[in-house]
């Protein structure tokens, strides 16, 4: 576990010494996970230690958390002053996330099934009575 533990940090380092090398605006930990897939994808297989160290950590994923937290509750006092706009923002892209996934959702859905609704035909229009 503590050599597949190892990989991930390993493939985070990579990522963030590509994100600073090429000043992309994207944070190392995400250029790290994209290397991991493209390795995986190579791969073909997720190597069983591998599985097993990821699944020890999303188990424990809350515990993450908790530094993140602290740290928001030690800097409070600056984000006190924006907290309407923050919270505004958070309620807005949560409900725009939802809305669009459902969307996307329901339009996937009728694609794969091949039962996109049909348009209607115009209705016939009534005959002139003289």
């Amino acid at each position: 576990m503590v050599e597949w533990f190892t990989v991930l940090v390993v493939f985070q380092l990579a990522g963030e010494v590509l994100s600073a090398a090429t000043k992309l605006p994207v944070p190392g930990p995400v250029c790290g996970m994209v290397l991991l897939f493209l390795a995986l994808v190579i791969y073909r297989r997720v190597p069983d230690g591998l599985a097993k160290t990821a699944e020890g950590l999303l188990t424990n994923l809350s515990l993450l958390f908790v530094p993140a937290g602290a740290g928001v509750m030690l800097h409070f006092g600056v984000l006190e002053h924006d907290l309407l706009p923050i919270g505004a923002s958070l309620i807005l892209s949560t409900l725009l996330t939802i809305a669009v996934t459902a969307a996307l959702m329901a339009w996937l859905s009728r694609k794969a099934s091949g039962n996109a609704p049909e348009p209607k035909p115009a209705a016939p229009e009534p005959e002139a009575r003289s």
